[in-house]
């Protein structure tokens, strides 16, 4: 039997008492090949889902791996390649402004219910609707088309060479149910759990969907816990009071590596840091300032030590993991060279100014601000360090109130179209950096459907926003999980949005 932290430790501490009289034990560790253990798996995410709805929070961490337990979308997409999930297989027309989509038949939702091609057209026109943060992916979407009950159609004004990445990340509901706020705090899918409960801030639950079209769950029961302190989450994983924890912070790595009962994964992922400018206002709005700012700060070592091997340094504005990176090299650290174009910009004594991040925003990103701002200082450019809470800080940064602003970003879909055209045209306009050879360059990688031409446009995109330093990128992140060793099946994807229905739980 396991304990669990439902309903804030209350549950678990009747257990306790209970188990006291009978003897029982609580953990679920050991080894073996798992028959007759029960298959119940806890689970500590990084963020916590602040909903379980996909097309609201669509840039949510959280509310994404919670949601892809239960619902799917038409394709998974890895590697710059497409693969079939709820869809069969898809086709362009001609003209390359039609993709259609065939859809499994042999398809239900967990309460019985057909999956068809109507399912798919609410979710993505909800999705547009929305207009969250993906809606920007889909602006040459013209018409969506259930042309039969398994047969869906996308109509496009132009080519449009990342609508399957993109597709990748529309969760499909019910489309009778859509506009239901009911259904979102519990909603009904087609994948292999079923949400039994969800407390915010607390936990979700899920069971297995005893009906899933594919190949079944082994796990009966999935529960994600909302676990804020690191060192809490660290010590439920070595007392097995949960199973697995996401993103083990680098300066706790040493202590879970080597521990026994407890296995560690670490892999190249698609989340990164960056430090962006405001290009509307001075001194920001002059590249030798911006170039000046990075050449002035040792990248290389500040990654080593707070990350160790954790992270790399970046080098290009997406991270290498992503289709359409490409190696751009490091800036060179040189104080002497900033300082030369600190003088050229006109700013030869330095200037004042503020950098803002969010509070529990990314792994050491205190430790990382703070470096950075040491750097600064020693060319004369002092920075005021402005730590907010998350809600105020994404508040400043969708107004543009803000100097410098550091935080982590993820190539969601692993394609780089997700990240350059949804951040760095000048139609984009997310922190005042515009050049119009860089938008034709993303416009055409966009419309292309040839990946090899797609990974050059990229390749000259990446180049000149490297060189123009919109903003500074220190490091890729390595994505990690902690697990016990009676965890098996478990993979990271560079996502690092894990799904459960292939793991197990061992003797």
């Amino acid at each position: 039997m396991k304990l669990t932290r439902r309903h804030g430790g209350v549950a678990a501490a009747m257990m306790a008492a209970a188990l006291a009289v009978t003897g029982c034990t609580t953990t679920s560790q050991g080894g073996g090949d798992g028959e007759g253990v029960p298959q119940e798996l806890t689970y500590v995410p990084a963020f916590f889902p602040v909903s379980l709805d996909p097309h609201n929070f669509p840039a949510e961490e959280g509310t994404q791996v919670a949601a892809q337990q239960t619902l799917e979308t038409l394709v998974t997409y890895n590697d710059g390649e497409a693969a079939p999930l709820l869809a069969e297989s898809w086709e362009y027309s001609d003209d390359e402004l039609t993709l259609t989509f065939d859809l499994r038949e042999d398809v239900t939702f967990s309460d019985g219910s057909p999956f068809t091609a109507e399912d798919v057209k609410a979710s993505l026109d909800r999705l547009i609707e929305l207009d969250k943060a993906l809606a920007p992916l889909f602006d040459q979407v013209t018409e969506t088309r259930a042309d039969d009950d398994h047969t869906f159609s996308i109509v496009t004004s132009e080519p449009l060479g990342t609508l399957l990445a993109s597709m990748s990340l529309v969760f499909i509901g019910q489309a009778d149910e859509m506009d239901d706020d009911a259904y979102w705090s519990a909603p009904i899918g087609t994948g292999p759990f079923v949400v039994e409960d969800y407390v915010a801030d607390d936990h979700v639950t899920y069971s297995k969907n005893e009906d899933y079209w594919g190949d079944p769950a082994t796990l009966d029961t999935l529960e994600m816990v909302n676990m804020p302190e690191v060192a809490g989450r660290i010590t439920a994983l070595e007392t097995g009071e949960v199973d697995v924890v996401s993103s083990i912070p680098p300066d706790q790595v040493s202590g879970i590596e080597g521990q026994d009962g407890v296995e560690f994964i670490q892999d190249p992922g698609y989340l990164y840091y960056f430090i962006w400018f405001n290009n509307n206002e001075e001194p920001f709005d002059d590249v030798r300032v911006r170039q000046a700012m990075w050449h002035a700060v040792d990248i290389e070592g500040i990654v080593s030590d707070l990350y160790g091997d954790g992270a790399v340094p970046a080098t290009a504005p997406i991270p290498q993991a992503a289709f359409g990176a490409t190696d751009n090299g490091a800036y060179e650290y040189d104080p002497d060279r900033a300082r030369e174009l600190l003088e050229e910009a006109g700013y030869a004594d330095g200037f004042q100014t503020s950098m803002q991040w969010p509070r529990e925003g990314g792994p050491n990103i205190r430790s990382l601000g703070q470096a950075f701002i040491s750097a600064w200082a020693e060319v004369g450019i002092e920075v005021e360090p402005l730590e907010k809470e998350r809600a105020a800080w994404l508040e400043d940064f969708g107004s543009m109130n803000w100097d410098l602003n550091l935080q982590t970003n993820a190539t969601a879909t692993g394609d780089a179209d997700f990240t350059l055209n949804r951040l760095y045209t000048c139609e984009a306009d997310r922190l005042g950096y515009c050049n119009e050879e860089v938008d034709d360059l993303l416009g055409q990688a966009r419309n292309s459907l040839d990946p090899d031409e797609r990974l050059e446009l990229y390749g000259q995109a990446n180049e000149i926003l490297w060189e123009e330093a919109p903003g500074i990128f220190p490091a890729d992140l390595m994505n990690n999980v902690a697990y016990g060793s009676q965890v098996q099946g478990l993979e990271l994807p560079p996502t690092n949005r894990p799904y459960f229905s292939t793991v197990s739980i061992g003797e």
